[in-house]
């Protein structure tokens, strides 16, 4: 999302605030339709930059049991082997979104030499915690099945994602790479720690132990994770513990490459899972902006590619998956 999404989003908790709420429903639709609008927007504002020559495989099923669990895969159409490949997850607030939003951005990343895949999962208040984690375990297995059609190279994977999709992206890392954390999720994981390179985390959410968001945003936020998590008490409940992902990392986690824009609500949580990467010796590539920078930086600046920043972190992107 775009700067005004906050602008928008705090006008629909005005509206959420006004009813006696007895279900995530109501509010999660309200939101779920500005976000998808913003998300919408942002996508075609790419689509400028997205270079001729991308082959496109979409609504690839990785779970025939699960109307949801579809993804797309796109890679340069030029004949060529399996290319390093980067499989992104969409954010949403957990609520809402979808695999076509970041089709652009993840298009121009394919464009400079890599398969990228977009995955799509369940949305809250429909489906709850950890489905979406395990959907993504799911989406990899069924990539190394079909790594060769896809153009993937199994030994070259890197787990991305934006927002919510960045908390889904690193739960996932963390499974790969902990065995006692998987376990605790239920999941074995699809792919080895060896088979992955490292991970891209643009404006995610970690650690809820980190001070709540209030004023403009509290109202979302509680909606969110009440949809999220299925329970009122959302996300802060025992059963969803390993939500909190910076606290179960270890010095197994893969490299990672971690930005926020300096205006971004959620900017403590990608300064406090870099921090604790750090300290426990990952390899860790940071893109962090100087807090009085004008202009500010919003949730989701990366997809601006008219920024500078945005062309920055696309760039330093590349760099970090072309080193690892």
């Amino acid at each position: 999302m775009l700067a005004s999404t906050f602008v928008l989003i705090a006008l629909v908790a005005v509206a959420g605030c006004a009813a006696i709420e007895v279900s995530p429903w109501p509010s999660a639709l309200l939101y779920r339709t500005v976000m998808d609008w913003k998300g919408e927007e942002a996508n075609l504002a790419l689509e400028r930059y997205v270079p001729a020559g991308i082959t496109a495989l979409i609504d690839q099923h990785y779970d025939a049991n699960d109307a949801d669990a579809v993804l797309d895969v796109y890679y340069p159409s030029q004949p060529g082997g399996t290319l390093p490949t980067i499989v992104w997850i969409h954010g949403g607030g957990f609520l809402s979104g979808n695999k076509g939003q970041v089709a652009n951005y993840v298009k121009i990343l394919a464009a400079r030499g890599y398969t990228t895949v977009s995955v799509g999962y369940s949305l809250g208040p429909s489906s709850n915690y950890p489905t979406p984690v395990l959907q993504a375990n799911a989406a990899l297995a069924y990539l190394m099945q079909n790594a060769k059609r896809l153009r993937i190279d199994p030994a070259r994977i890197f787990l991305a994602g934006d927002s919510a999709g960045a908390q889904i992206a690193a739960q996932v890392a963390n499974t790969i790479s902990v065995p006692a954390y998987a376990a605790a999720l239920g999941i074995v994981p699809a792919i080895s720690r060896a088979q992955l390179r490292g991970v891209i985390l643009h404006c995610g959410i970690y650690d809820l132990a980190l001070p709540s968001l209030r004023g403009p945003y509290g109202h979302f936020m509680d909606t969110a994770t009440w949809a999220y998590s299925g329970r009122r008490d959302g996300l802060k409940a025992e059963h969803t513990s390993q939500f909190s992902v910076a606290r179960f990392v270890t010095a197994e986690f893969p490299p990672a490459f971690i930005s926020a824009g300096n205006s971004d609500p959620l900017l403590p949580h990608s300064l406090a899972l870099a921090e604790a990467l750090g300290r426990r010796g990952v390899q860790v590539d940071t893109l962090f902006f100087a807090k009085d920078r004008k202009p500010e930086l919003p949730h989701e600046y990366q997809f601006n590619l008219d920024t500078d920043a945005g062309r920055e972190a696309l760039e330093r992107a590349v760099k970090f998956v072309a080193g690892a």
